[in-house]
Parts: C-alpha cells; sequence; structure tokens
C-alpha cells in the first residue's frame, strides 16, 4: 500500500456494518445496473508500467506537477494520446 493512502481514514463504522444482513443496508443511493450496462461493459485490465529513468526540463514537470498529484499518469496519458494521433 502506498503511504498516501494511509493519510485517509475511513468515517465506516466497519463492526456495525458486518454485524448487518444485506437487507438491513440501505443501498438507496446506489443505481440498479441494467442488463443494457452489463452488454456494454467491458473488463479492462490495467496495463503493466514501467519505471524508467527519463529527464525533462524543470519548467515541463514543474507545470505537470502543479496540475495535480498524478502528473505521472497526466504525462503518461498525454504520451499514449500523442502516439494514438501519430499512428
Amino acid at each position: 500500500m502506498k503511504s498516501n493512502n494511509l493519510k485517509h481514514t475511513s468515517q465506516t463504522d466497519w463492526k456495525a456494518l458486518e454485524s448487518m444482513s444485506d437487507d438491513e443496508i440501505d443501498y438507496s443511493d446506489i443505481p440498479e445496473l441494467s442488463e443494457d450496462w452489463f452488454k456494454k461493459a467491458k473488463i479492462r485490465l490495467p496495463e503493466s508500467m514501467t519505471a524508467p529513468s527519463i529527464k525533462f526540463d524543470s519548467d515541463i514537470l514543474e507545470w505537470f506537477k502543479s496540475h495535480g498529484k498524478k502528473h505521472q499518469h497526466q504525462i503518461n496519458a498525454m504520451l499514449r494520446d500523442y502516439i494514438k494521433a501519430h499512428a
């Protein structure tokens, strides 16, 4: 588990939830999934990722970092879009 996952603690009363039957749990805020949803659903397995050593200009990396914690994912998505556009 990554250390940043430990910063957020659950507000769920797990002991109370475990003692409840399925009929006692309120699912009203969760929409039911229709047959149409299951027909369109696709299983997507995560692709394996590699941690290469790569150098960026400082201003480029700082720009991505300034737009959120998941800057590496943003860079990956942008590179993937570039590959698709130039295939």
